[in-house]
């Protein structure tokens, strides 16, 4: 995004987060996962959500937004974080190929994270975040790509595995998506479920999971609070997943490439200060 882009609000319109019912972050709320997304493209520049003037932002990473990194509450609590303030475009944006599962980790957070995983033909309406150099190292640290036991990595997903048709038309060559480390959970079948929401997720798996209530409790409220206050729960709970084969692979995985945090073009990451 060039900063002398003429991006403003309509006159007398209040289009500050808060207003729009955009500005809780999940990070602070974990029930609210994945958090409130847009109605529509904008740009998110402090504490507004702005019109947008285009779509497509060549000096810019293209990351398919498949949770709460499609929130602008979200991605402000993260980017605040760091100290940066600086916009990022969010495109609305018409996805075939991928759709939104259930991770198979307990986040450090107090929630349970979406996570993508081929769809072929399915189509979903989902959101592209344009990053530069300085954001991108933001998002990979909050998705624990510099560790190496950390819980996502970034791989590119050409448009021969997904076609991501922007709202006002174009279409990408590919965009960026962050795969699971840990899997995904199944319906039963071995076929990824799909993400209900964070407290319909949570009741179900609860209700389902006599060793999970042993450890995060009956309540969703319970689970998020106790996993907030331990990193080793939040371990077991994601061992748990795999005892009670609850797993299986996204179908994304043949897309991550060993590589450094920081692609090339992409600028040097930030050591992650949470998971």
């Amino acid at each position: 995004m060039h900063p002398h882009d003429p991006t403003t609000a309509p006159p007398g319109e209040d289009r500050t987060l808060e207003a729009l019912g955009l500005a809780a972050a999940p990070r602070e709320h974990p029930l609210t996962y994945p958090g409130a997304w847009p109605a529509e493209s904008g740009l998110l520049d402090g504490d507004r959500f702005l019109p947008l003037t285009r779509r497509v932002h060549e000096d810019r990473t293209p990351v398919l937004a498949i949770g709460s990194n499609a929130s602008p509450g979200q991605l402000r609590h993260k980017m605040a974080r760091f100290r940066i303030d600086s916009p990022v475009p969010m495109v609305r944006a018409r996805v075939t190929g991928v759709d939104v599962g259930v991770s198979a980790h307990v986040s450090r957070m107090g929630y349970v994270s979406a996570s993508p995983v081929a769809a072929p033909g399915t189509v979903r309406e989902l959101f592209v975040i344009w990053l530069d150099a300085r954001q991108l190292s933001v998002i990979d640290a909050s998705e624990g790509v510099p560790l190496p036991d950390g819980n996502y990595r970034r791989a590119w997903l050409p448009a021969s595995q997904v076609t991501i048709e922007l709202d006002g038309g174009e279409r990408l060559p590919g965009a960026h998506v962050y795969v699971n480390q840990h899997g995904v959970l199944h319906d039963g079948t071995g076929v990824p479920r799909g993400h209900p929401g964070q407290r319909a997720l949570l009741g179900e798996l609860l209700l389902r999971l006599p060793r999970l209530r042993e450890l995060f409790g009956a309540t969703p409220e319970e689970f998020c609070a106790r996993a907030r206050a331990d990193r080793a729960l939040c371990a077991r709970g994601t061992r748990l997943f795999v005892e009670e084969e609850l797993v299986t692979a996204s179908g994304l995985e043949r897309y991550v490439r060993d590589q450094q945090t920081g692609s090339p073009g992409t600028g040097a990451s930030l050591s992650p200060p949470w998971m």
